[in-house]
């Protein structure tokens, strides 16, 4: 049972609150401490036996005799009260604990007055039913919060390292940047790196949530926690052991319900004044009894009072489910920073996308080469990246990358804003852009490529156009199908960028995107951001330093890859440890599932305390009946947030699988429950 109530507004710890009364000192686990399976928790020790002895009382009340079921209902008293009795008592006479009036004191008293009024029985049902629901209660955010430290398990407690002594084994923990690691095949990677040797697949499904086998080799960079493949790898670290991808992902989900949520918010605020409350009502009912000549039966329903208007389902409606549904999303690559933010996903209609990087591959690749009369497309392109070769163009790689064989270039003169210019077996060669070069006889092949949103780049030798080449950003291949699933969930989509508005709208076109704005500058990109979000929930997502006040303006700004640009990760509520844009719909179903439970949690805490408060101070039902009920809600709730924690992902069509050769795998992410 929660005691939620009076807690601080803005925790400053991940660790769960007691919310009445603060930071619960006992009944949580240390953070790293495992999980035990409920038959083998010492903490169900004490309520399990208040149970059975509970029951065993009413065993031997019924064969007549009284006088032992009497004296087994104290020990069951004794047993459940243990668990809540004297925490509340210490708060009570503590400085930190004065003025932060808990349902444990409400069912303390509750336990007391029934004990004076000689109906023991039905104390120990209230010690048994309210100890059994703390320690559940307890014991699932734990769990909630157990499958988010269980992240960090997919470091390797060891990392082989090369030195100049030859290789040694090191705690994972003590491998620094610069560090040299030795990965075999099948072995996780301690930290992150990039390759410096040796060639593999490795599979980051369990931080990603792509099941997508990765080729990599040298100079690729490899995520902490990935599982090598086949070959044996050499990794230059790129982080400490202690502070890499995988523990960052971790930090910014254990700060996730530092910052509540409108739900939440609304749960204390309810709730905060509530336990005073009932216990101005409870004290005003029993003066009742003593005006009209009846203390005894009106002091009972006092009692009955206290337990039926407790906010025990209201404190604890929202944070089990927020927890919960937080730690299951970053199993799936998806790092909730708020509670506020896990909420506010859930109300998005529109989705901003900025293009490079976000939509396409940011990786520029030569599409398709037209080569004049007398010309091949080898030579075109073994033209163009000999002069390529000494440029730093973001086009240039893409050209040299797609030349079968290059020649030497002497006389390599740049024009910038233009293009190259130099010599290549005693001819005059010129590259650059159809505005320095006429493309001549390509005309029409250029103004058509140019029409597919591709840069165009144009090869002349001695006055002559060679071919032109088609480079483009390819856009990323799930990107169409992310975009028609988000409008079937309704959700609008609109792209901005900085690029020319005929390649914005090429690719707009090719992803199904809804609403193009091109040639944004970033200040252009928040104001557009910010005037969308005041007009329906709007979320933003993009990975570069130029997105960040987009991101920051949006109701939700969501960054692509918590290891990507430092500036959009600190700018968004919300980061994809992966690539994978099928992850955005499946991000907004996982909030708003989450919300519905949230808002049913609250319907159902309160509709409890409006039915069974008339029943109780009308003697309809006693203490043990309200109890009862009280618990039974309480379970309901915690067992209904806890539904957050199994997202439901979707199941993509069968035309989108792809199986990677001589293997089984789906190079999707992967279709299970988590």
């Amino acid at each position: 049972m929660s005691r939620e109530c009076c807690g601080p507004e803005e925790p400053v710890t991940p660790e769960p609150a007691d919310a009445c009364c603060g930071p619960a000192e006992s009944s949580h686990r240390e953070e790293h401490e495992e999980l035990p399976p409920w038959w083998r928790d010492r903490a169900l020790t004490l309520p399990v036996a208040s149970g059975l002895l509970w029951v065993t009382g009413l065993v031997l009340e019924r064969m007549g005799l009284e006088v032992v079921g009497l004296v087994v209902f104290a020990l069951g008293l004794a047993a459940g009260a243990w668990t809540f009795v004297p925490s509340t008592i210490k708060r009570l006479f503590t400085a930190s604990g004065r003025g932060k009036l808990g349902v444990g004191l409400l069912m303390t008293i509750a336990a007391i007055g029934a004990v004076l009024l000689g109906h023991v029985g039905e104390a120990a049902a209230l010690a048994f039913l309210f100890s059994i629901a703390e320690t559940l209660e307890d014991r699932a955010m734990d769990r909630a919060q157990q499958g988010l430290r269980a992240l960090l398990s997919l470091i390797p407690e060891t990392a082989r390292v090369s030195r100049l002594t030859g290789e040694q084994t090191i705690p994972a923990a003590e491998v620094r940047e610069f560090d040299v690691l030795i990965v075999g095949a099948g072995e996780r990677v301690a930290t992150d790196g990039v390759v410096t040797d040796g060639r593999s697949w490795v599979d980051t499904s369990a931080i990603t949530g792509e099941s997508i086998p990765v080729e990599i080799g040298p100079g690729d960079a490899v995520l902490a926690g990935s599982v090598n493949g086949s070959g044996t790898l050499h990794i230059e670290a790129t982080a400490d052991g202690r502070d890499n991808s995988l523990t960052k992902i971790v930090h910014l989900v254990e700060q996730a319900h530092a910052n509540k949520g409108e739900r939440a918010r609304m749960a204390d605020r309810i709730a905060r004044p509530l336990v005073p409350l009932v216990l101005i009502a409870a004290a005003l009912i029993a003066a009742f009894g003593f005006l009209i000549g009846d203390p005894g039966t009106w002091i009972e329903r006092a009692l009955v009072v206290l337990v039926a208007a407790s906010p025990c389902a209201l404190a604890i409606a929202v944070p089990v489910t927020v927890i919960s549904a937080i730690g299951s999303a970053s199993k799936f690559g998806v790092v909730i920073k708020s509670g506020a933010a896990f909420e506010q996903l859930g109300t998005i209609r529109r989705v901003a996308f900025d293009k490079t990087g976000t939509l396409t591959r940011n990786q520029p690749q030569v599409v398709t080469t037209h080569t004049a009369s007398g010309h091949t497309e080898a030579d075109v392109l073994g033209l163009a990246a000999a002069l390529e070769a000494a440029s730093s163009h973001p086009l240039a790689e893409a050209i040299t990358t797609a030349a079968p064989h290059r020649v030497e270039a002497v006389e390599v003169q740049e024009h910038p804003g233009h293009g190259l210019t130099g010599t290549v077996d005693g001819r005059r060669v010129r590259v650059g852009s159809p505005r320095w070069i006429d493309p001549q006889t390509l005309t029409q092949e250029a103004t058509e490529l140019a029409g597919q949103g591709m840069s165009i780049i144009v090869v002349e030798t001695d006055d002559r156009v060679a071919g032109v080449i088609g480079i483009r950003d390819e856009l990323r291949p799930e990107a169409t199908e992310a975009i028609t699933v988000l409008a079937v969930q309704g959700v609008s989509t609109v792209m901005l960028t900085g690029d020319n508005t005929r390649t914005a709208e090429a690719i707009a076109a090719q992803a199904g995107i809804d609403e193009v704005h091109a040639e944004q500058l970033p200040a252009d990109k928040a104001e557009h951001i910010r005037q969308s979000a005041e007009q329906t929930p709007t979320a933003m997502i993009g990975d570069g330093i130029n997105d960040a006040p987009a991101l920051a303006s949006a109701t939700v700004g969501i960054a692509m890859g918590v290891t990507g640009s430092a500036a959009a990760v600190e700018s968004a509520d919300v980061a994809f440890t992966g690539h994978d844009l099928r992850l955005i719909p499946d991000a907004l179903a996982h909030a708003r599932r989450g919300r519905a439970i949230m808002t049913g949690n609250i319907a159902l805490a309160l509709a409890i305390i409006v039915v069974l408060f008339p029943l109780a101070l009308f003697g309809v039902l006693g203490l043990a009946a309200v109890v009862l009920v009280h618990e039974i809600a309480e379970v309901i709730v915690i067992l209904n947030g806890v539904r957050a924690a199994r997202p439901k992902r979707r199941v993509y069509s069968s035309a989108s699988l792809t199986v990677h050769p001589n293997s089984d795998w789906f190079l999707l992410p992967k279709q299970k429950s988590l």
